[in-house]
Protein backbone atom coordinates (compact mmCIF):
# COMPACT_ATOMS: atom_id res chain seq x y z
CA UNK A 1 0.00 0.00 0.00
CA UNK A 2 3.18 2.69 0.16
CA UNK A 3 3.36 4.89 -3.06
CA UNK A 4 2.65 8.20 -3.83
CA UNK A 5 -1.10 9.38 -5.33
CA UNK A 6 -1.31 9.75 -8.79
CA UNK A 7 -1.62 13.63 -9.28
CA UNK A 8 -2.81 13.66 -13.04
CA UNK A 9 -6.25 11.70 -12.20
CA UNK A 10 -8.02 14.18 -10.85
CA UNK A 11 -11.14 14.26 -12.74
CA UNK A 12 -13.83 12.60 -10.60
CA UNK A 13 -16.63 11.67 -12.88
CA UNK A 14 -18.64 11.84 -9.87
CA UNK A 15 -22.16 12.90 -10.05
CA UNK A 16 -23.69 15.49 -7.82
CA UNK A 17 -24.96 13.93 -4.47
CA UNK A 18 -28.12 14.06 -3.11
CA UNK A 19 -30.18 13.92 0.34
CA UNK A 20 -33.33 15.07 1.97
CA UNK A 21 -32.04 15.11 5.54
CA UNK A 22 -28.21 15.70 5.73
CA UNK A 23 -25.52 16.85 3.57
CA UNK A 24 -21.58 16.57 4.64
CA UNK A 25 -18.34 17.33 2.07
CA UNK A 26 -14.89 17.29 3.55
CA UNK A 27 -11.64 16.28 2.54
CA UNK A 28 -11.86 12.79 4.51
CA UNK A 29 -14.38 10.08 4.52
CA UNK A 30 -14.09 9.53 8.03
CA UNK A 31 -14.58 13.04 8.99
CA UNK A 32 -17.49 13.41 6.79
CA UNK A 33 -19.28 10.10 8.20
CA UNK A 34 -18.39 11.73 12.03
CA UNK A 35 -20.44 15.00 10.93
CA UNK A 36 -23.30 12.82 9.36
CA UNK A 37 -23.46 10.54 12.48
CA UNK A 38 -23.90 13.74 14.36
CA UNK A 39 -26.77 15.09 12.03
CA UNK A 40 -28.37 10.99 12.46
CA UNK A 41 -28.05 10.90 16.37
CA UNK A 42 -29.99 14.37 16.25
CA UNK A 43 -27.65 17.48 15.94
CA UNK A 44 -27.56 20.10 13.35
CA UNK A 45 -25.65 21.19 10.75
CA UNK A 46 -23.46 23.60 12.92
CA UNK A 47 -23.31 20.19 15.77
CA UNK A 48 -21.69 17.90 12.70
CA UNK A 49 -19.93 20.97 11.37
CA UNK A 50 -17.74 20.51 14.48
CA UNK A 51 -17.81 16.86 14.63
CA UNK A 52 -16.52 16.74 11.34
CA UNK A 53 -13.69 19.47 12.38
CA UNK A 54 -12.33 17.47 15.22
CA UNK A 55 -11.64 14.37 13.67
CA UNK A 56 -10.14 15.95 10.05
CA UNK A 57 -7.81 17.54 13.42
CA UNK A 58 -7.00 13.49 13.96
CA UNK A 59 -6.72 12.10 10.67
CA UNK A 60 -5.36 14.81 8.98
CA UNK A 61 -3.15 16.41 11.45
CA UNK A 62 -0.53 18.56 8.68
CA UNK A 63 -3.61 20.44 8.36
CA UNK A 64 -5.63 21.68 11.13
CA UNK A 65 -5.79 20.96 14.98
CA UNK A 66 -6.66 22.67 17.65
CA UNK A 67 -3.42 24.68 17.48
CA UNK A 68 -4.67 26.66 15.00
CA UNK A 69 -8.11 29.30 13.86
CA UNK A 70 -11.32 28.05 12.88
CA UNK A 71 -13.59 30.32 10.71
CA UNK A 72 -17.33 29.81 9.62
CA UNK A 73 -19.97 31.34 7.23
CA UNK A 74 -23.68 30.22 7.83
CA UNK A 75 -27.06 30.58 6.92
CA UNK A 76 -29.48 29.31 9.88
CA UNK A 77 -32.68 27.52 9.65
CA UNK A 78 -34.40 30.74 10.71
CA UNK A 79 -32.67 32.71 7.67
CA UNK A 80 -29.98 34.85 9.72
CA UNK A 81 -26.71 34.58 7.69
CA UNK A 82 -23.61 35.21 9.99
CA UNK A 83 -19.99 34.62 10.73
CA UNK A 84 -17.76 33.28 12.99
CA UNK A 85 -14.33 33.90 13.28
CA UNK A 86 -12.11 31.88 16.05
CA UNK A 87 -8.36 34.28 15.18
CA UNK A 88 -6.04 34.93 17.98
CA UNK A 89 -3.45 37.52 17.54
CA UNK A 90 0.37 38.03 18.36
CA UNK A 91 1.90 37.80 21.76
CA UNK A 92 2.01 40.58 24.11
CA UNK A 93 5.63 40.83 24.26
CA UNK A 94 5.85 40.64 20.03
CA UNK A 95 6.68 44.26 19.28
CA UNK A 96 8.20 45.18 16.16
CA UNK A 97 12.23 45.44 18.50
CA UNK A 98 11.48 42.57 20.05
CA UNK A 99 10.06 40.12 17.57
CA UNK A 100 13.44 41.72 15.55
CA UNK A 101 15.46 40.87 18.34
CA UNK A 102 14.45 37.81 19.17
CA UNK A 103 14.80 36.62 15.01
CA UNK A 104 18.38 38.04 15.29
CA UNK A 105 18.79 35.98 18.00
CA UNK A 106 17.93 32.58 16.54
CA UNK A 107 18.82 33.13 12.94
CA UNK A 108 22.19 34.88 13.56
CA UNK A 109 20.61 38.01 11.12
CA UNK A 110 20.93 41.71 11.72
CA UNK A 111 17.98 42.85 13.65
CA UNK A 112 17.31 45.99 11.61
CA UNK A 113 17.22 43.56 8.49
CA UNK A 114 15.66 40.62 9.92
CA UNK A 115 12.62 38.52 8.12
CA UNK A 116 9.50 36.91 10.01
CA UNK A 117 10.58 33.32 10.01
CA UNK A 118 8.65 30.38 8.39
CA UNK A 119 8.45 28.28 11.20
CA UNK A 120 9.30 27.18 15.05
CA UNK A 121 8.15 29.41 17.97
CA UNK A 122 8.34 32.88 17.27
CA UNK A 123 5.65 32.21 14.51
CA UNK A 124 3.40 30.96 17.03
CA UNK A 125 0.19 33.50 17.32
CA UNK A 126 -2.67 32.95 20.23
CA UNK A 127 -5.28 29.66 18.65
CA UNK A 128 -8.55 30.10 18.42
CA UNK A 129 -9.99 26.66 17.07
CA UNK A 130 -11.04 25.28 20.60
CA UNK A 131 -13.03 28.33 21.34
CA UNK A 132 -14.84 28.80 18.20
CA UNK A 133 -15.74 24.97 18.14
CA UNK A 134 -17.61 25.17 21.73
CA UNK A 135 -18.82 28.92 20.73
CA UNK A 136 -20.17 27.25 17.33
CA UNK A 137 -22.32 23.99 19.63
CA UNK A 138 -23.43 26.81 22.63
CA UNK A 139 -24.63 29.63 20.00
CA UNK A 140 -26.12 27.43 17.72
CA UNK A 141 -26.09 23.17 18.30
CA UNK A 142 -28.95 21.08 19.63
CA UNK A 143 -25.87 18.74 21.09
CA UNK A 144 -23.06 19.52 24.00
CA UNK A 145 -19.25 19.98 23.23
CA UNK A 146 -18.68 16.54 24.34
CA UNK A 147 -21.03 14.70 21.75
CA UNK A 148 -19.05 16.26 18.89
CA UNK A 149 -15.59 15.30 19.88
CA UNK A 150 -16.74 11.73 20.85
CA UNK A 151 -16.12 10.32 17.23
CA UNK A 152 -12.65 12.06 17.12
CA UNK A 153 -11.40 10.46 20.66
CA UNK A 154 -12.54 7.51 19.28
CA UNK A 155 -10.31 7.62 15.95
CA UNK A 156 -8.16 9.52 18.05
CA UNK A 157 -7.87 6.32 20.80
CA UNK A 158 -8.85 3.33 18.76
CA UNK A 159 -6.88 4.52 15.32
CA UNK A 160 -7.16 5.37 11.36
CA UNK A 161 -6.17 4.12 8.11
CA UNK A 162 -4.34 6.94 6.32
CA UNK A 163 -5.73 8.07 3.34
CA UNK A 164 -3.84 8.40 -0.06
CA UNK A 165 -3.23 11.92 -0.78
CA UNK A 166 -2.56 12.89 3.05
CA UNK A 167 -0.38 9.86 3.48
CA UNK A 168 2.41 11.98 0.91
CA UNK A 169 1.32 14.91 2.60
CA UNK A 170 2.53 13.78 5.75
CA UNK A 171 5.61 12.48 4.12
CA UNK A 172 6.69 15.62 2.83
CA UNK A 173 6.45 17.64 6.14
CA UNK A 174 8.42 15.17 7.86
CA UNK A 175 11.27 17.68 8.14
CA UNK A 176 8.89 20.16 10.04
CA UNK A 177 8.11 18.20 13.54
CA UNK A 178 10.70 20.24 15.33
CA UNK A 179 10.66 19.13 18.89
CA UNK A 180 10.44 15.61 20.85
CA UNK A 181 7.00 16.12 21.56
CA UNK A 182 6.18 16.47 17.82
CA UNK A 183 8.41 13.39 16.34
CA UNK A 184 7.22 11.16 18.96
CA UNK A 185 3.34 11.89 18.70
CA UNK A 186 3.48 12.58 14.71
CA UNK A 187 6.10 9.66 13.27
CA UNK A 188 5.67 6.53 13.34
CA UNK A 189 8.81 5.24 16.09
CA UNK A 190 9.83 9.07 15.86
CA UNK A 191 11.76 7.89 12.44
CA UNK A 192 8.93 8.68 9.94
CA UNK A 193 5.66 9.44 8.55
CA UNK A 194 2.84 6.49 8.83
CA UNK A 195 2.39 4.99 4.80
CA UNK A 196 -1.05 4.63 2.79
CA UNK A 197 -2.98 2.45 4.59
CA UNK A 198 -1.16 2.08 7.64
CA UNK A 199 -3.10 2.68 11.05
CA UNK A 200 -2.26 5.73 13.59
CA UNK A 201 -3.51 5.78 16.56
CA UNK A 202 -2.66 9.40 18.94
CA UNK A 203 -3.22 8.86 22.65
CA UNK A 204 -2.51 12.09 23.70
CA UNK A 205 -4.44 13.78 21.36
CA UNK A 206 -7.46 11.45 22.90
CA UNK A 207 -6.92 12.37 26.38
CA UNK A 208 -6.75 16.01 25.13
CA UNK A 209 -9.66 16.09 23.13
CA UNK A 210 -11.62 13.95 26.59
CA UNK A 211 -10.21 17.15 28.95
CA UNK A 212 -12.35 19.18 26.18
CA UNK A 213 -15.34 17.33 26.65
CA UNK A 214 -15.69 17.44 29.73
CA UNK A 215 -14.44 20.67 30.94
CA UNK A 216 -14.95 22.57 27.56
CA UNK A 217 -12.43 25.03 26.25
CA UNK A 218 -10.88 26.45 29.68
CA UNK A 219 -8.55 24.48 30.27
CA UNK A 220 -6.96 25.02 26.71
CA UNK A 221 -6.66 28.83 27.83
CA UNK A 222 -6.51 29.08 30.99
CA UNK A 223 -5.35 25.34 32.58
CA UNK A 224 -3.23 22.66 32.41
CA UNK A 225 -3.39 22.81 28.93
CA UNK A 226 -2.51 26.42 28.51
CA UNK A 227 0.46 26.03 30.76
CA UNK A 228 2.01 23.27 28.40
CA UNK A 229 1.29 25.20 25.16
CA UNK A 230 3.13 28.46 26.73
CA UNK A 231 6.13 26.11 28.61
CA UNK A 232 6.57 24.59 24.96
CA UNK A 233 6.59 27.98 23.17
CA UNK A 234 9.23 29.52 25.90
CA UNK A 235 11.53 26.71 25.78
CA UNK A 236 12.45 27.15 22.34
CA UNK A 237 12.71 31.11 23.04
CA UNK A 238 9.19 32.00 21.49
CA UNK A 239 7.61 34.84 23.03
CA UNK A 240 3.51 33.61 23.66
CA UNK A 241 2.72 33.21 27.32
CA UNK A 242 -0.24 31.86 29.11
CA UNK A 243 -1.52 34.99 29.58
CA UNK A 244 -1.99 35.64 26.42
CA UNK A 245 -4.04 33.27 26.07
CA UNK A 246 -6.38 33.83 28.67
CA UNK A 247 -7.72 36.36 27.18
CA UNK A 248 -8.73 35.20 23.85
CA UNK A 249 -12.67 34.80 22.74
CA UNK A 250 -14.54 34.06 19.29
CA UNK A 251 -16.22 36.50 17.56
CA UNK A 252 -19.20 36.89 15.38
CA UNK A 253 -18.54 39.88 12.58
CA UNK A 254 -20.86 41.04 9.95
CA UNK A 255 -20.38 38.90 6.86
CA UNK A 256 -19.20 41.15 3.45
CA UNK A 257 -21.05 40.24 0.57
CA UNK A 258 -21.94 41.36 -3.18
CA UNK A 259 -23.97 40.19 -6.03
CA UNK A 260 -22.25 38.17 -8.95
CA UNK A 261 -24.56 36.60 -12.30
CA UNK A 262 -27.93 37.30 -10.17
CA UNK A 263 -26.63 35.57 -6.77
CA UNK A 264 -25.34 37.18 -3.66
CA UNK A 265 -21.61 35.86 -2.17
CA UNK A 266 -21.05 35.70 1.19
CA UNK A 267 -17.33 36.30 2.56
CA UNK A 268 -15.44 37.46 5.70
CA UNK A 269 -14.07 40.80 6.38
CA UNK A 270 -10.48 41.87 7.25
CA UNK A 271 -8.21 40.38 8.59
CA UNK A 272 -9.71 37.78 6.29
CA UNK A 273 -8.71 37.81 2.56
CA UNK A 274 -12.93 37.82 1.74
CA UNK A 275 -12.52 41.35 0.43
CA UNK A 276 -10.17 39.83 -2.58
CA UNK A 277 -12.59 37.29 -4.10
CA UNK A 278 -15.60 40.14 -3.53
CA UNK A 279 -13.39 43.00 -5.89
CA UNK A 280 -12.51 40.33 -8.59
CA UNK A 281 -16.92 39.29 -8.50
CA UNK A 282 -17.07 42.85 -8.96
CA UNK A 283 -14.47 43.78 -11.92
CA UNK A 284 -15.63 40.38 -13.87
CA UNK A 285 -18.90 41.50 -13.03
CA UNK A 286 -18.16 45.23 -14.78
CA UNK A 287 -16.26 43.36 -17.46
CA UNK A 288 -19.47 41.51 -18.50
CA UNK A 289 -18.11 38.13 -17.48
CA UNK A 290 -21.75 36.66 -16.77
CA UNK A 291 -22.88 36.82 -20.04
CA UNK A 292 -19.66 36.21 -21.97
CA UNK A 293 -19.97 33.00 -24.03
CA UNK A 294 -16.47 32.84 -25.64
CA UNK A 295 -14.38 30.83 -23.25
CA UNK A 296 -11.16 32.52 -24.24
CA UNK A 297 -12.64 35.92 -23.48
CA UNK A 298 -14.12 34.92 -20.30
CA UNK A 299 -10.89 33.42 -18.94
CA UNK A 300 -9.07 35.92 -19.97
CA UNK A 301 -11.11 38.37 -17.90
CA UNK A 302 -11.69 36.27 -14.80
CA UNK A 303 -7.73 36.15 -14.38
CA UNK A 304 -7.40 39.85 -15.07
CA UNK A 305 -9.71 40.78 -12.54
CA UNK A 306 -8.59 37.92 -10.15
CA UNK A 307 -5.01 39.52 -10.72
CA UNK A 308 -6.34 43.48 -9.58
CA UNK A 309 -8.07 41.93 -6.37
CA UNK A 310 -4.83 39.68 -5.33
CA UNK A 311 -2.30 42.68 -5.75
CA UNK A 312 -4.68 45.04 -4.12
CA UNK A 313 -5.94 42.63 -1.36
CA UNK A 314 -2.45 41.34 -0.53
CA UNK A 315 -1.18 45.39 -0.39
CA UNK A 316 -3.90 46.26 1.74
CA UNK A 317 -5.51 43.73 3.87
CA UNK A 318 -4.44 43.69 7.29
CA UNK A 319 -6.25 43.85 11.23
CA UNK A 320 -8.76 46.86 10.64
CA UNK A 321 -8.41 47.19 14.09
CA UNK A 322 -5.06 48.41 13.92
CA UNK A 323 -4.92 49.78 9.58
CA UNK A 324 -8.04 50.40 7.82
CA UNK A 325 -8.73 48.79 4.99
CA UNK A 326 -10.00 50.49 1.90
CA UNK A 327 -13.44 49.75 0.22
CA UNK A 328 -12.12 46.45 -2.22
CA UNK A 329 -15.67 45.18 -2.03
CA UNK A 330 -17.36 48.24 -3.40
CA UNK A 331 -18.75 49.10 -6.76
CA UNK A 332 -16.79 51.95 -7.22
CA UNK A 333 -13.65 50.64 -6.38
CA UNK A 334 -14.37 47.84 -8.97
CA UNK A 335 -15.73 50.57 -11.71
CA UNK A 336 -12.11 52.14 -11.26
CA UNK A 337 -10.16 48.99 -11.27
CA UNK A 338 -12.01 47.43 -14.03
CA UNK A 339 -10.79 50.27 -16.53
CA UNK A 340 -7.36 49.25 -16.53
CA UNK A 341 -8.17 45.88 -18.47
CA UNK A 342 -8.02 45.36 -22.02
CA UNK A 343 -7.44 42.61 -24.81
CA UNK A 344 -3.87 42.17 -23.46
CA UNK A 345 -2.85 40.61 -19.97
CA UNK A 346 -1.49 43.43 -17.70
CA UNK A 347 1.91 43.18 -16.28
CA UNK A 348 2.03 42.79 -12.72
CA UNK A 349 3.82 46.19 -12.56
CA UNK A 350 1.20 47.59 -14.43
CA UNK A 351 -1.02 46.56 -11.29
CA UNK A 352 0.23 47.76 -8.16
CA UNK A 353 2.59 46.97 -5.67
CA UNK A 354 2.80 44.50 -3.29
CA UNK A 355 4.34 42.19 -0.52
CA UNK A 356 2.42 39.17 -0.59
CA UNK A 357 2.05 37.57 3.09
CA UNK A 358 3.47 34.06 3.88
CA UNK A 359 1.13 31.26 2.21
CA UNK A 360 -0.35 28.54 3.58
CA UNK A 361 -0.58 25.08 1.92
CA UNK A 362 -2.57 23.00 4.45
CA UNK A 363 -5.82 23.70 5.28
CA UNK A 364 -9.40 21.84 5.69
CA UNK A 365 -12.60 22.88 4.44
CA UNK A 366 -16.37 21.11 4.97
CA UNK A 367 -19.62 22.15 4.52
CA UNK A 368 -22.40 20.98 5.89
CA UNK A 369 -26.39 20.96 5.57
CA UNK A 370 -29.48 19.70 7.33
CA UNK A 371 -33.15 19.56 6.50
CA UNK A 372 -34.21 22.28 8.99
CA UNK A 373 -32.29 25.02 6.64
CA UNK A 374 -29.26 25.11 7.92
CA UNK A 375 -26.15 25.45 5.89
CA UNK A 376 -22.34 25.98 7.00
CA UNK A 377 -18.98 26.55 6.20
CA UNK A 378 -16.29 25.76 8.13
CA UNK A 379 -12.63 26.20 7.81
CA UNK A 380 -9.62 25.07 10.04
CA UNK A 381 -5.69 25.28 9.45
CA UNK A 382 -2.88 25.30 11.19
CA UNK A 383 -0.94 26.98 8.41
CA UNK A 384 2.07 25.18 6.79
CA UNK A 385 2.20 21.92 6.76
CA UNK A 386 2.21 20.46 10.81
CA UNK A 387 2.51 24.35 11.52
CA UNK A 388 5.42 26.27 13.73
CA UNK A 389 6.48 22.30 13.64
CA UNK A 390 5.84 22.43 18.01
CA UNK A 391 3.80 20.51 19.71
CA UNK A 392 3.02 21.28 23.20
CA UNK A 393 4.36 18.81 25.45
CA UNK A 394 2.11 15.37 25.97
CA UNK A 395 -1.32 17.20 24.25
CA UNK A 396 -1.13 15.83 21.15
CA UNK A 397 -1.56 20.00 19.80
CA UNK A 398 0.56 21.39 17.12
CA UNK A 399 1.12 24.79 17.38
CA UNK A 400 -0.06 27.08 14.47
CA UNK A 401 2.64 29.53 12.66
CA UNK A 402 0.48 31.95 11.35
CA UNK A 403 2.72 34.62 12.41
CA UNK A 404 5.00 33.77 9.39
CA UNK A 405 2.29 36.24 8.01
CA UNK A 406 3.43 39.01 9.36
CA UNK A 407 5.97 41.93 8.48
CA UNK A 408 9.15 43.39 9.93
CA UNK A 409 8.98 46.10 7.82
CA UNK A 410 7.16 49.10 10.19
CA UNK A 411 5.78 50.38 6.70
CA UNK A 412 4.04 47.27 5.90
CA UNK A 413 0.02 47.15 6.63
CA UNK A 414 1.03 43.84 8.12
CA UNK A 415 3.88 44.61 10.27
CA UNK A 416 4.07 42.72 14.01
CA UNK A 417 2.24 44.62 17.14
CA UNK A 418 1.29 43.00 20.42
CA UNK A 419 -2.23 41.75 20.07
CA UNK A 420 -2.70 42.24 16.07
CA UNK A 421 -4.31 39.44 13.97
CA UNK A 422 -2.25 38.63 10.88
CA UNK A 423 -3.75 38.51 7.36
CA UNK A 424 -5.36 35.17 7.41
CA UNK A 425 -5.76 33.06 4.15
CA UNK A 426 -8.50 31.51 5.35
CA UNK A 427 -12.20 31.55 3.97
CA UNK A 428 -15.37 30.39 4.31
CA UNK A 429 -18.11 31.39 1.87
CA UNK A 430 -21.70 31.29 1.82
CA UNK A 431 -23.73 32.28 -2.03
CA UNK A 432 -27.61 32.48 -1.91
CA UNK A 433 -28.86 31.92 -5.21
CA UNK A 434 -32.42 32.59 -4.58
CA UNK A 435 -34.65 33.00 -0.82
CA UNK A 436 -35.02 29.33 -1.10
CA UNK A 437 -31.70 28.19 -2.22
CA UNK A 438 -28.51 28.81 -0.40
CA UNK A 439 -25.20 26.46 -0.29
CA UNK A 440 -21.85 26.82 1.99
CA UNK A 441 -18.80 26.40 -0.39
CA UNK A 442 -15.46 26.86 -0.05
CA UNK A 443 -11.91 25.99 -2.24
CA UNK A 444 -9.11 25.79 0.53
CA UNK A 445 -5.75 26.26 -0.12
CA UNK A 446 -3.63 29.55 0.76
CA UNK A 447 -3.91 32.29 -2.31
CA UNK A 448 -5.74 30.00 -4.51
CA UNK A 449 -8.96 30.58 -2.15
CA UNK A 450 -10.65 33.40 -3.45
CA UNK A 451 -9.58 32.66 -7.18
CA UNK A 452 -10.76 29.07 -6.69
CA UNK A 453 -14.01 30.83 -5.06
CA UNK A 454 -14.21 32.93 -8.49
CA UNK A 455 -13.89 30.52 -10.83
CA UNK A 456 -16.27 27.84 -8.95
CA UNK A 457 -18.85 30.47 -8.98
CA UNK A 458 -18.23 31.47 -12.79
CA UNK A 459 -19.19 27.10 -13.46
CA UNK A 460 -22.11 27.55 -11.15
CA UNK A 461 -23.76 30.82 -12.80
CA UNK A 462 -21.88 31.72 -15.60
CA UNK A 463 -22.06 27.76 -17.24
CA UNK A 464 -24.80 26.80 -15.21
CA UNK A 465 -22.41 23.64 -14.38
CA UNK A 466 -23.56 20.97 -11.80
CA UNK A 467 -22.21 21.03 -8.33
CA UNK A 468 -19.59 18.22 -8.95
CA UNK A 469 -18.97 19.08 -12.52
CA UNK A 470 -18.12 22.66 -10.65
CA UNK A 471 -15.22 21.65 -8.69
CA UNK A 472 -13.72 18.75 -11.21
CA UNK A 473 -13.35 21.70 -14.08
CA UNK A 474 -9.55 22.01 -14.58
CA UNK A 475 -8.15 25.36 -12.84
CA UNK A 476 -5.78 27.87 -13.39
CA UNK A 477 -3.87 29.62 -10.76
CA UNK A 478 -2.61 33.22 -10.59
CA UNK A 479 0.76 33.78 -8.63
CA UNK A 480 2.14 36.74 -7.39
CA UNK A 481 5.21 36.80 -9.66
CA UNK A 482 2.49 37.54 -12.60
CA UNK A 483 2.64 33.53 -14.00
CA UNK A 484 -0.57 31.91 -14.52
CA UNK A 485 -0.49 28.41 -13.85
CA UNK A 486 -2.81 25.84 -15.49
CA UNK A 487 -3.84 22.05 -14.30
CA UNK A 488 -2.43 19.06 -16.65
CA UNK A 489 -6.07 18.40 -17.86
CA UNK A 490 -6.84 22.27 -18.82
CA UNK A 491 -7.92 22.74 -22.43
CA UNK A 492 -4.38 23.01 -24.59
CA UNK A 493 -6.02 25.67 -27.02
CA UNK A 494 -7.63 27.55 -24.40
CA UNK A 495 -4.49 27.29 -22.37
CA UNK A 496 -2.07 28.79 -25.99
CA UNK A 497 -5.06 31.72 -26.82
CA UNK A 498 -4.17 32.89 -23.44
CA UNK A 499 -0.49 32.86 -23.86
CA UNK A 500 -1.07 34.74 -26.99
CA UNK A 501 -2.85 37.49 -25.07
CA UNK A 502 0.60 37.96 -22.93
CA UNK A 503 -0.31 35.53 -20.25
CA UNK A 504 2.74 33.85 -18.68
CA UNK A 505 1.17 30.28 -19.10
CA UNK A 506 2.75 26.69 -17.60
CA UNK A 507 1.56 23.50 -16.71
CA UNK A 508 1.76 22.75 -12.79
CA UNK A 509 0.36 19.71 -10.48
CA UNK A 510 -3.35 19.65 -9.59
CA UNK A 511 -1.98 19.57 -5.29
CA UNK A 512 -1.63 23.23 -6.22
CA UNK A 513 -5.15 24.00 -7.10
CA UNK A 514 -6.83 23.95 -4.23
CA UNK A 515 -9.71 21.32 -2.22
CA UNK A 516 -13.12 22.76 -3.03
CA UNK A 517 -16.03 21.51 -0.85
CA UNK A 518 -19.76 22.78 -1.55
CA UNK A 519 -23.34 21.84 0.38
CA UNK A 520 -26.60 22.98 -1.10
CA UNK A 521 -30.18 23.29 0.63
CA UNK A 522 -32.56 24.27 -2.67
CA UNK A 523 -36.09 24.08 -1.93
CA UNK A 524 -35.51 21.34 0.75
CA UNK A 525 -33.63 19.10 -1.13
CA UNK A 526 -29.99 19.01 -0.31
CA UNK A 527 -27.10 18.24 -2.45
CA UNK A 528 -23.17 18.39 -2.28
CA UNK A 529 -20.12 18.04 -3.98
CA UNK A 530 -16.66 17.09 -2.97
CA UNK A 531 -13.23 18.04 -4.43
CA UNK A 532 -11.21 15.70 -6.69
CA UNK A 533 -7.86 16.67 -5.78
CA UNK A 534 -8.40 15.27 -2.21
CA UNK A 535 -9.16 12.05 -0.41
CA UNK A 536 -12.55 13.44 0.10
CA UNK A 537 -16.15 12.55 0.03
CA UNK A 538 -19.77 13.56 0.38
CA UNK A 539 -21.89 11.51 3.02
CA UNK A 540 -25.31 12.14 2.63
CA UNK A 541 -29.04 10.25 3.93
Amino acid sequence: MDGQPNLDRFASRRSTAYGSRGMVATSQPLAAEAGLETLRDGGNAFDAAVATAAVLNVVEPMSTGLGGDAFALYRTADGDVGAMRACGGAPADATLERTREAVAAQTGADPAEATMPERGPLTVTVPGAPRGWEATVAEFGRRSLADALAPAVRYAREGFPVTEVIASQWAACEPELRNDAARETYLVDGERAPRVGEVVTNEPMARTLETLAQAGADPFYEGEIAKQIADAVQSRDGLLQQSDLAGFSPEFPEPVSTTYGGAEVYELPPNNQGLIALEALNVAEELGVPGATDPVERTHRLVEATKLAFHDGHHYITDPDYEEVPPLGSESWAAERAAAVGDEALAPEAVGVMDSPAEDADTVLLTVADDAGNVVSFINSIFKGFGSGVVAGDTGITLQNRGASFSLDPDHPNVVEPGKRPFHTLLPALVRFDDADWAAFGVMGGFMQPQGHVQVLSNLLDRDMPLQAALDEPRWRYAADGSLAVEARFDDDLASKLARRGHDVSVELPVQFGGAQVARNRDGVLSGATEPRKDGTVSTF
